[in-house]
């Protein structure tokens, strides 16, 4: 055979291949799609019915994809075999399959199985314990979070458990730790995510620890509450401490408090102090600094 001819017989050879791999490809997917159509019918089947088949899917030699939507449809069911399930799935299944467990545990809400997802915490790793936070925010299982924060050993785990309270706005379990636990950096934030301008007010008037106070009086001109300038006014009048008045000008400063920085430059004599509050006013392009800098070249101040 001619070397051209071997050329074009191989070339249709590789063709017809690639165009059976295609085929075979997409024969897959139609199938894959199939299954996954009806698995959702499932959503609208009776719980008795739905249940056998779903975990008949967990159980086959099915891909991962299919098997997280049967988890879904599993959460959705209301019935012990399918907790005791969800549950099995999250003490036993393997990688992304677990994680997805737990997750739709925390969907599922029932006590039973988010009683469970402590003990998940407790000896699972990273990815496990990021997973049964994530339920626990689902569900809206606050004291689940709170439990955590209060027991756990680790800085990291406490940072991010009392993340969570405050993504759900936990104010009464920030409060707790706070009383339990002491004040922290990672309440402060959390304080400033929740907006919990209560919580900050009693740091930013608590001199036991000069470093938080000053976090505390910062963030509570970023959270702005409504009477947050008469705090941080207060605060700057009250302290001879130079880092606290300080640290209350940059609280009025964030909060774009101009009229009371305004009060506090007039009510000033001291030449220094009102340079500084000067100088606050101009960087907060205050709609009365030309006025305060002519009084002063005039020397009516």
């Amino acid at each position: 055979m001619h070397t051209r001819l071997k050329l074009i017989v191989v070339l249709l050879a590789l063709i017809t291949a690639s165009a059976g791999v295609a085929q075979s490809s997409q024969t897959d997917q139609d199938k894959e799609d199939l299954k996954m159509a009806a698995l959702e019918a499932l959503m609208h089947a009776p719980s008795e019915q739905a249940l056998p088949i779903v975990i008949k899917v967990l159980n086959g030699d099915n891909s991962d994809d299919l098997k997280e939507g049967a988890l879904f449809i599993l959460s959705q069911i209301d019935h012990p075999d399918a907790t005791a399930t969800l549950l099995e799935f999250a003490r036993s299944g393997d990688g992304d399959l677990q994680l997805e467990a737990i997750r739709m545990i925390g969907i599922n809400g029932e006590n039973e199985a988010m009683a469970g997802l402590i003990d998940l915490y407790s000896a699972g790793d990273e990815d496990v314990r990021e997973a049964v936070l994530e339920a626990y925010l689902i569900a809206d299982d606050v004291d689940g979070v709170f439990n955590i924060a209060m027991t756990t050993q680790s800085e990291d785990e406490y940072e991010e458990a009392v993340t969570i309270l405050a993504a759900m706005d936990a104010h009464e379990a920030l409060s707790k730790l706070r009383e339990a636990k002491g004040p922290s950096d990672a309440l402060i934030t959390a304080y400033i995510i929740s907006d919990n301008d209560a919580e900050l007010r009693i740091l930013a008037l608590d001199g036991s620890d000069t470093e938080l106070q000053i976090e505390a009086i910062q963030a509570l001109g970023i959270v702005g509450a409504n009477d947050a300038d008469t705090v941080l006014v207060e605060i700057y009048r009250s302290t001879d401490s130079e880092d606290i008045k300080e640290a209350a000008l940059e609280g009025l400063l964030i909060g774009d408090y101009d009229d009371s920085v305004l009060a506090l430059y007039r009510a000033s004599n001291n030449v220094a102090e009102k340079r500084d509050l000067l100088e606050v006013l101009v960087v907060m392009d205050s709609d009365s600094v030309m006025e305060v800098i002519e009084e002063a070249l005039a020397g009516d101040q």
